[in-house]
């Protein structure tokens, strides 16, 4: 339970973050170019909200825990004093005069913004005044356009401030990941000094990698990190690819979907480094302790077997359980020989020291100023990656692993680093803004391609079309939230 709790506080955190920032870029350009915005919310608020502000007169008031309230509207008069109806009959609404209104009322002063926070942790909004949106607000298609509307405002304009959320979003990226490069460098583990090679997944295994083999090439490009391989063999789909086993060059042909086999499989990892099996601490009343383990001993042999990698390791003592073994241990540079018994669940009792310790890594560390270009460069890579990867999404194994927001909450780790939350909070604002410019209906991107549309043919498209097309993306989106999330629910039975 509690590593559910962090992973969601990990979760709401990041994604309200994010919604505020992708929200406020909205903002910011519509009120640069003189546009009302009515409200901007961070949760939704169906029915109340939890607190609620606004400047009237010059000075801010709170609200706590109040109830929404409707639109000011009247019906629309014909000639003779009737209201008049649209087509299916329903009695058109119209903005009705605010002096009607109490001047405690804050409906009575639409010029300034309504700020709150909603109970229901699932995004936000910035609502514009004039703009035909999913919300279809009657006021917006009924009324007269307004001068500091959306809808009156030049296509250019209107581009940038529907395009404010996604530039804020990439933007905010850039900037973690700058300070991520400053206050903690970039270090990596180059592939050819993982002395004892790789552990890979089984669709790996079945297809021609052994463990213990080192990538050293894919379709002859060298490779320097393990994200250099993933990108090239998993995102890109090359197939050529070269390892060094026991030290001599072999070629390992991929079949062309090998990347749609790993997603369907569901691998976690496709390649882990090996590393060895180094005594840290020996918990007392173990087996271990019972066998005069010390820390610093490194086992090199199990059950007459020559181990000396920690999950070759793991995987022996877990047949062993509850069987007294042969054990080989070096402690000061000489091997000795012992037993040991293993208990029931395959372990000895101890913990073994740090991997990193036994690894040259490279690192750069970044000042302030250099981390800022090397941020905007982390930012491009990542963003390039993450559309040659969205190709997967358009394979039968892709859309089968699609997730929702629990998928996205496991991405956090169970523990709380400030590190990896940032990491995680920047590679989330980037799939934020580039889902958001996908040209869908009810996204910005849609709204993009309205603007461009609008831009080349100097005509807008009527609202009855933008009502369509809105109502048509908002079933895409539904349909896609509910099958990823269905697919978290599935998942959690297998």
């Amino acid at each position: 339970m509690e590593t559910f709790l962090i992973k969601a506080l990990q979760l709401i955190l990041s994604l309200s973050l994010l919604v505020f920032v992708h929200e406020l870029g909205h903002f910011m350009w519509a009120r640069i170019f003189k546009t009302r915005v009515d409200k901007f919310y961070l949760f939704f608020n169906p029915k109340f909200s939890i607190v609620r502000f606004k400047k009237i007169n010059g000075k801010w008031q709170a609200r706590w825990f109040a109830k929404n309230l409707p639109d000011h509207m009247q019906p629309l008069l014909d000639e003779d004093g009737y209201p008049k109806t649209d087509k299916k009959g329903k009695v058109i609404m119209v903005p009705a005069p605010l002096d009607e209104l109490d001047d405690s009322d804050w409906r009575k002063h639409p010029e300034s913004t309504e700020w709150g926070i909603g109970w229901l942790p699932l995004g936000g909004y910035c609502k514009i005044a004039g703009m035909v949106d999913e919300s279809m607000d009657p006021t917006v298609l009924n009324s007269q356009p307004q001068e500091w509307e959306y809808r009156s405002k030049p296509a250019w304009q209107r581009l940038f401030i529907i395009t404010g959320g996604v530039l804020n979003n990439f933007l905010v990226a850039i900037i973690i990941y700058a300070m991520l490069l400053f206050a903690w460098g970039k270090e990596y583990l180059p592939v050819e000094n993982a002395y004892l090679g790789y552990n890979y997944c089984e669709t790996a295994l079945a297809n021609g990698f052994q463990n213990g083999d080192v990538v050293v090439s894919v379709n002859g490009q060298k490779m320097v990190t393990e994200r250099d391989i993933i990108d090239k063999i998993i995102i890109d789909g090359k197939c050529d690819v070269v390892v060094r086993r026991q030290g001599v060059e072999v070629p390992v042909t991929l079949p062309a979907d090998f990347s749609e086999q790993i997603v369907a499989a569901q691998e976690k990892q496709f390649l882990m480094v090996r590393v060895p099996f180094v005594v840290e601490t020996v918990s007392s009343g173990t087996p271990a302790a019972d066998a005069k383990l010390q820390k610093g001993d490194s086992i090199i042999g199990v059950n007459g077997k020559q181990l000396a990698v920690l999950q070759d390791i793991k995987e022996e003592l877990k047949q062993c359980a509850d069987k007294k073994i042969a054990i080989s241990y070096v402690r000061n540079h000489q091997v000795i020989d012992d037993s040991i018994y293993v208990n029931s669940d395959g372990i000895i009792g101890v913990l073994v020291r740090n991997p990193s310790a036994y690894f040259v890594t490279e690192r750069q560390n970044y000042g302030f100023f250099a981390s800022i270009p090397a941020g905007w460069s982390m930012g491009v890579e990542t963003l390039d990656s993450y559309i040659r990867q969205f190709r997967i999404v358009f394979t039968k194994a892709g859309a089968q692993s699609l997730g929702g927001f629990g998928a996205i909450g496991n991405l956090f780790p169970a523990t709380w680093d400030w590190s990896i939350f940032w990491n995680m909070t920047a590679f989330l604002s980037i799939i934020l803004a580039f889902m958001n410019i996908l040209p869908i209906p009810i996204l910005d991107g849609g709204y993009v391609l309205f603007i461009l549309y609008e831009m080349i043919t100097r005509r807008k498209p009527s609202d009855k079309f933008m009502e369509t097309a809105l109502n048509i993306g908002m079933f895409l989106l539904l349909a896609l939230l509910i099958y990823a999330n269905g697919n978290d629910i599935l998942r959690l039975f297998k």
